[in-house]
């Protein structure tokens, strides 16, 4: 079945909207959607079966993958030994473009962290995923759309990114044209900030 093309506002989604989204990741579906650097693929993190369709998609593991959650208190129920300033550097600058890599706590589904016991999360700049994720209740799963052109490393329009996934996703978002450079994404799981990728956020601003 063809995934529907859905268009949303971030300034302000549309609740009629996100809870339909809402629904389909709640029955395992898989969606693509906007945040503040990429366009991200993913699911209800807590949906093995769906977790696994995204891992296909992207033909990578699940110990790969991050998950979007809406606030920093929500981030707090799925790590453990989050240290003062390291809380204080991820209120600075959430919401924001960063992965941050932290310790795991037992909330974690197995199925992401089965060999390793830190997680990626993220609480991108973008009320899309945010609401996505406050109205399910739980975080969603995220990892970037990538783009096979030699010039542009992600996919930035909503409209070409459906007629490449239109058969193999359940919803497709259109929240405007991404971004094409990823998240900064730092390790924290060891008390310390360890920069491993530079993208969009400014290093500098969490020293």
């Amino acid at each position: 079945m063809e995934a529907e093309f859905i268009k949303l506002y971030e300034e302000n989604p549309e609740i009629d909207k996100i809870d339909k989204i809402v629904d389909v990741l709640r029955s395992g579906g898989v969606i693509i959607y906007p945040t503040d650097t990429v366009y991200g693929i993913g699911c209800d993190f807590g949906n093995v079966k769906a977790v696994q369709r995204v891992c296909q998609i992207k033909n990578t593991k699940p110990q790969a993958l991050s998950f979007i959650c809406y606030d920093l208190s929500e981030i707090s129920a799925y790590t453990k030994r989050l240290s003062t300033p390291i809380f204080k550097v991820m209120k600075k600058v959430l919401p924001g473009p960063f992965t941050f890599i932290l310790n795991a706590s037992n909330k974690v589904p197995k199925v992401l962290n089965a060999k390793k016991k830190t997680v990626g999360i993220r609480v991108p700049d973008n009320n899309i995923p945010r609401e996505i994720v406050r109205h399910l209740g739980n975080p969603i799963i995220t990892t970037s759309i990538h783009d096979e052109d030699e010039v542009l490393e992600y996919s930035t329009d909503p409209e070409l990114i459906f007629e490449k996934y239109r058969n193999l996703v359940d919803v497709v978002i259109d929240g405007g044209y991404g971004g094409n450079v990823g998240s900064t994404v730092v390790d924290c799981s060891h008390d310390e900030l360890e920069l491993v990728r530079s993208g969009l956020g400014d290093f500098d601003d969490l020293l």
